[in-house]
């Protein structure tokens, strides 16, 4: 069963479009970049993210989001709290953004 961790951005007002494109794209790295420490290869299963465009008007500022998906609550664990290369891209993004929310499920679990 996989895990479906969603993460949602509102970068500050005064970031630069440039800054915020590459916060996405080292976001989107991360699929490749981020290395399982005892299978020694990426283990993210899929990353994909952008800019919202939602027309419903219920984004209450958020302006980008992402899906990560892993293929277990361990390999979620391990990325959150110990991930060398997810600890370092948080340190960086956490200057340019005002808000993050995120979001876990079990995909199937209600």
């Amino acid at each position: 069963m996989t895990l479906v961790h969603t993460v949602l951005f509102q970068f500050k007002d005064a970031v630069q479009p440039e800054a915020v494109k590459a916060a996405c794209k080292n976001f989107l790295s991360l699929k490749d970049t981020c290395i399982h420490p005892t299978a020694n290869k990426p283990y993210i299963l899929s990353l994909a993210g952008g800019k919202d465009n939602s027309p419903e008007g219920i984004q209450h500022g958020l302006t980008h989001g992402f899906v990560v998906t892993f293929s277990s609550v361990e390999d979620r664990d391990y990325y959150v709290s110990r991930d060398p290369v997810h600890q370092a891209f948080a340190k960086n993004v956490g200057d340019i953004v005002e808000q993050v929310t995120v979001v876990d499920f079990l995909d199937g679990v209600y």
